[in-house]
């Protein structure tokens, strides 16, 4: 299949599906809160019930708004909404309240590493329900579905892409990017696994060289990062297969099934017209002014690719950048220590080690723990000052700090860890040490100066880590001659 793949170019285009973090729905004033008892948070302008009426919640327009701008959108002047007809049994409308020809974010494009992928457009909608499939089928089986429609009406903020990747990874990449995005803003949790954010997959594949599109195939129900690059490898290969056996890719809509990593048919491809979309007779247009727009744009948080350019002008690597911004929680931590004075390679040394390797061991996000910001700063602010060494440092951070929140400082004083200056008690240990490996000196002298390791080690373990270590190193070299 590989040798298949290098005759085929792949064309990818993303349609992610993003839950606003509103306290209420986009058109009636339930809760949106996740997990609670089903049917629950409904109303009858929910369920659509006669004589009900749609307030649109402003909040929806303002997340709509900022998220476009973040995506260097156009916003236009004036936006509607339309009905989208169609049935699902946990929709209980008949019809979805949805943006058609006159979205709320046009024209827009986000740089991926280093690619730039275009975002046609953004709209405003609401999301259906959800339903729970129970029992099994075959033979004395008993299949059934229950719905749930407490998330039926909670607006949802649908990104579309350009079909501008061309491979399962670039695709991934953007999804990542996408998810940074939504949550340094603060519009969405861009939580996967409870469908918060979601992404349907178009892909087709065309001859190399070609310029015209090949037939795609929609791949719905994929909620995570690996399960969108295996459901893109699985689909590439299932169309490549097609058109090398003679045959035609069909237009359809497949569901991702993670279990059995394939895509199956579910429906025919519908169109724009399948829809039959009509402006939103409850709904008037809705006007944005440039003030209103200005006024969110000055107040728009940092971005991710803004705060890795910031991280990597500090000195960090590009790698440890982008490491530290996309995971949000990690990111608001370091800035808050460099806010705190503290020097920022001796910070993303202690995050990028220690604190990392804690947080992947123990499955748990920074501020899930008792570390905080001030406490890191000054446990760094005392290495450099000689306080105590960073060896030290790294000891008390692990055993104490991240577990019990105590201060560096406190630790230090309460388990006499001040490091060793005085050049005077350094040396007599020094010599103590030396003296007593008569062996080691002479194979020392004779030429095996890596044993230079073995005393300097020898003087650090009989302080317990407290001697300075450029002193010792220092006087080590001296004594051994």
């Amino acid at each position: 299949m590989d040798n298949l793949r290098e005759k085929y170019e792949v064309v990818i285009g993303l349609e992610v599906h993003a839950q606003l973090k509103t306290k209420s729905k986009i058109f009636a004033p339930d809760s949106t809160e996740f997990g609670n008892e089903q049917n629950t948070q409904i109303s009858p302008i929910t369920l659509g019930m006669p004589g009900v009426l749609p307030v649109l919640n402003k909040e929806c327009v303002n997340m709509g708004i900022l998220l476009g701008l973040a995506l260097n959108c156009e916003i236009p002047n004036r936006c509607k909404f339309d009905r989208k007809q169609y049935f699902y049994p946990d929709l209980p409308k008949g019809y979805q309240i949805s943006q058609y020809d006159e979205p709320i974010c046009i024209n827009g494009w986000i740089d991926v590493k280093g690619k730039r992928i275009g975002i046609t457009r953004a709209h405003l909608e609401e999301d259906a329900g959800k339903l729970v499939h129970v029992g099994s089928a075959g033979i004395n089986g008993s299949l059934y579905s229950l719905v749930d429609l407490n998330r039926a009406g909670t607006p949802l903020l649908e990104i579309v892409s350009e079909p501008d990747m061309r491979s399962s990874e670039e695709a991934r990449a953007y999804m990542e990017e996408l998810r940074n995005i939504v949550r340094y803003l603060g519009v969405c949790d861009g939580n996967l696994e409870e469908g918060s954010m979601r992404c349907d997959a178009n892909i087709s594949i065309m001859p190399k060289g070609s310029t015209k599109f090949g037939t795609r195939a929609e791949i719905k129900n994929i909620n995570s990062f690996s399960a969108l690059q295996r459901a893109v490898e699985y689909e590439i290969d299932r169309q490549i297969e097609i058109v090398e056996e003679g045959g035609e890719v069909v237009q359809e809509t497949r569901l991702w099934d993670d279990n059995l990593k394939e895509t199956r048919s579910m429906r025919g491809k519908e169109d724009a017209h399948d829809y039959r979309y009509f402006p939103e007779p409850d709904l008037m247009p809705l006007e944005i002014s440039r003030e209103w727009v200005e006024d969110i744009r000055k107040n728009m948080p940092e971005l991710p690719e803004a705060k890795r350019q910031r991280y990597m002008s500090l000195g960090l690597s590009e790698y440890d950048a982008r490491i530290i911004v996309d995971q949000m929680p990690l990111a608001l931590f370091f800035d808050e220590v460099l806010r705190l004075g503290a020097n920022p390679k001796a910070a993303v040394n202690f995050i990028m080690g220690e604190i990392s390797a804690y947080l992947k061991e123990n499955k748990v996000e920074i501020n899930e723990t008792k570390l905080t910001p001030e406490n890191l700063a000054e446990l760094i602010a005392m290495i450099e000052k000689g306080t105590i060494s960073n060896n030290i440092g790294k000891q008390i951070l692990v055993e104490d700090m991240i577990t019990n929140g105590e201060k560096a400082s406190a630790i230090v004083e309460r388990k006499g860890l001040s490091q060793i200056s005085d050049e005077g008690a350094i040396k007599a240990i020094v010599e103590k040490v030396v003296n007593s490996h008569p062996a080691e000196i002479e194979a020392y002298r004779n030429g095996k100066t890596n044993l230079l390791g073995f005393f300097v080690g020898q003087v650090m373990k009989e302080t317990k880590g407290r001697a300075n270590p450029k002193t010792v190193n220092e006087l080590v070299k001296e004594i051994l001659g």
